[in-house]
């Protein structure tokens, strides 16, 4: 019992009178331990002060600063993107004139009409062929680019065809496609090739004067309509040769001379301005020279002759009777007229060609970028391993690269869904029905002469939905790789 006045004690001062520590104690050790461990604040008890956040005047102001920045983009989206597709979807609901209700009559249409159908399919052929050869082209020339002297110069020859306007690029090629052989830088070169294996003759579109004389054998050449024997002259009269592409050198046309022991004869223009005799040689009619003439008999061809300024041919070493004169078809060869690049049948690769020219240095471009990026010592360890450049080329490049073959083949997809001005400028008009893709079909549709605003509408809708797999593969991919 504590005396009056005399100050309570605590436990220290009791533990001290029994000769115990406080500092020591291992109660009080453990009460000072748990006293200074902090409270969790992880998931199961969060912080109160973070999960509490700024305040409410600080939210209210980020929420109007936000507001503010993306206001014009949202009214510049709204305008010129969510109110035209939503117009769009309206008007293909509609008729021609966008004011009574059809429902999904366009869309039936698009499908069950036969230029559309054809469309489709273009556009198809486009998607299947023009992204693969532009990308394995563009690939080609990124690896050739790090090979070559001149890098710089041959990446810029390659790239020039995109600083030009697609109008401007499809007229240069529609002269390169040109049918004529004097327009057309193609047909050009291969006129210049094939005359080399085969010659065009002097007289093309020459052809007998009296149907008793010379008649159609076939494959372009004529034949007598009787035989000769040994020591006859023969008269072979043609026309429809113009005066002035007459070989220089001919002359007046005569008879062969007396010729005993073989078989003779004059090739000649039989025409003469004003009238003349037929099957006679007149006063001012040429020879016919450098035209091949064989004597047939038997159906087999035992002598061979070439007329000479003054038209005349003569077969030595000849016996007998039953000659057929014949004039083969190599002496009425027409020039090279030209391919059709621009005809029905070959219009929609003529135009992809022209698609790869201008788009095969964009896929230079990105690959080159990507090849850059690729690391040295495993291309190099490949080589030391014995690889080809072949082999390194397949199994070690194109695996590293392939991310970016990826973006420049789903970038061309999307382009090539919406191509129009290369069809529209290139293809003639016999051939556009022919090369027409689902954007030149709602051009037609909508501006041309039915101008049909529904069809047109779901024309362009269809061509909205053929984009988007692509549109959504590539931004799904970013997403999962933004690098």
């Amino acid at each position: 019992m504590t005396g009056a006045g005399k100050p309570f004690e605590g436990p220290a001062r009791a533990s001290t009178a029994t000769g115990t520590d406080p500092a020591r104690d291992p109660a009080t050790t453990a009460r000072r331990r748990v006293a200074v461990i902090p409270r969790p604040t992880g998931p199961d008890r969060p912080d109160p002060a973070r999960q509490a956040g700024p305040p409410a005047t600080v939210r209210r102001e980020r929420r109007t600063v936000a507001a503010v920045f993306l206001a014009p983009a949202l009214m510049i989206l709204a305008l010129l993107v969510a109110w035209p597709i939503a117009r769009t979807v309206w008007l293909s609901l509609h008729d021609s004139a966008g004011q009574h209700w059809v429902g999904l009559r366009n869309y039936i249409t698009i499908f069950s009409a036969a230029d559309t159908r054809r469309a489709l399919l273009n556009n198809a052929v486009w998607v299947a062929v023009a992204p693969t050869l532009v990308t394995v082209f563009g690939l080609i020339f990124a690896v050739l680019s790090q090979r070559v002297r001149l890098a710089t110069v041959f990446r810029t020859i390659l790239v020039m065809p995109m600083a030009v306007s697609l109008v401007s690029t499809g007229i240069a090629w529609r002269l390169v496609y040109d049918e004529s052989p004097d327009r057309g830088v193609l047909n050009a070169a291969i006129s210049v090739v094939h005359d080399v294996f085969r010659p065009a003759s002097p007289y093309p579109g020459a052809r007998p004067r009296d149907a008793t004389v010379l008649s159609a054998a076939g494959h372009g050449g004529y034949a007598s309509t009787h035989t000769f024997a040994v020591g006859t002259q023969v008269m072979l009269p043609l026309v429809g040769v113009a005066r002035d592409t007459v070989p220089g050198g001919a002359v007046q046309a005569a008879a062969p001379g007396t010729t005993n022991g073989a078989l003779s004869g004059v090739v000649w223009l039989d025409f003469t301005p004003g009238g003349g005799r037929v099957g006679a040689i007149d006063r001012g009619e040429q020879g016919l020279p450098g035209i091949r003439v064989q004597a047939v008999r038997d159906g087999r061809v035992v002598a061979s002759a070439t007329t000479d300024h003054a038209g005349r041919f003569t077969f030595t070493g000849l016996h007998g009777s039953g000659f057929t004169l014949a004039l083969p078809a190599s002496d009425f060869a027409a020039p090279f007229g030209g391919v059709s690049w621009l005809g029905p049948s070959l219009i929609t690769p003529a135009i992809i060609v022209a698609y790869l020219w201008i788009w095969a240095g964009f896929a230079m471009l990105i690959i080159s970028a990507g090849l850059g990026a690729l690391p040295r010592e495993t291309l190099e360890a490949a080589r030391v391993d014995g690889a080809s450049e072949w082999q390194v080329l397949r199994r070690v490049t194109i695996p590293l690269v392939r991310p970016v073959l990826i973006v420049v083949m789903v970038t061309l997809i999307i382009n090539v869904l919406k191509i129009f001005d290369l069809v529209y400028v290139i293809a003639p008009d016999s051939s556009q029905d022919a090369a027409t893709v689902v954007a030149v079909q709602m051009y037609k549709v909508s501006f041309g002469g039915s101008l049909d605003k529904g069809l047109g509408s779901a024309l362009g809708v269809l061509l909205f939905v053929l984009v988007i797999p692509a549109i959504a593969f590539n931004v799904r991919r970013l997403r999962r790789d933004p690098s």
